[in-house]
């Protein structure tokens, strides 16, 4: 069985690792033709998401590292949000919307990462409440 401190360091990790390239990839998108040609049907919207999402996945995988019982709570949030932002996704795009349709696909996959995250932390940095 593999330590549990050994799990929150990893998604710790991930979890900044991932905010560092979410906040690159999305500002490039941003700031240049080439990226948002490449991007096609992009979302304004699950850009901005994205990009302000990127600090905070830096900030919690920072605070779990640090094993601040905070960093649960945060996590959680992100998972939240990611699925807010996933159903006014769905909406856009029942609503006849352009999109990609690898924007579904990272939402929910941003979804599921910061679920596990959450259940790694909350199964494993104690709580002060």
């Amino acid at each position: 069985m593999v330590n549990s401190s050994v799990w929150v360091k990893a998604a710790a990790l991930f979890a900044v690792i991932f905010g560092i390239l979410t906040v690159i990839s999305g500002g490039r998108v941003l700031v240049s033709d080439a990226a948002q040609q490449a991007a096609g049907d992009y979302v304004g919207f699950v850009l901005w998401f994205n990009i302000l999402a990127g600090f905070f996945y830096v900030i919690a995988g920072s605070s779990l590292w640090a094993g601040h019982s905070w960093s649960v709570k945060l996590a959680l949030a992100i998972a939240a949000a990611t699925l807010l932002v996933l159903f006014l996704f769905a909406i856009h795009v029942l609503t006849g919307g352009a999109y990609e349709l690898r924007t579904l696909v990272a939402l929910i996959l941003r979804v599921v990462v910061w679920a596990g995250i959450y259940l790694i932390a909350r199964r494993n940095v104690e709580l002060a409440y």
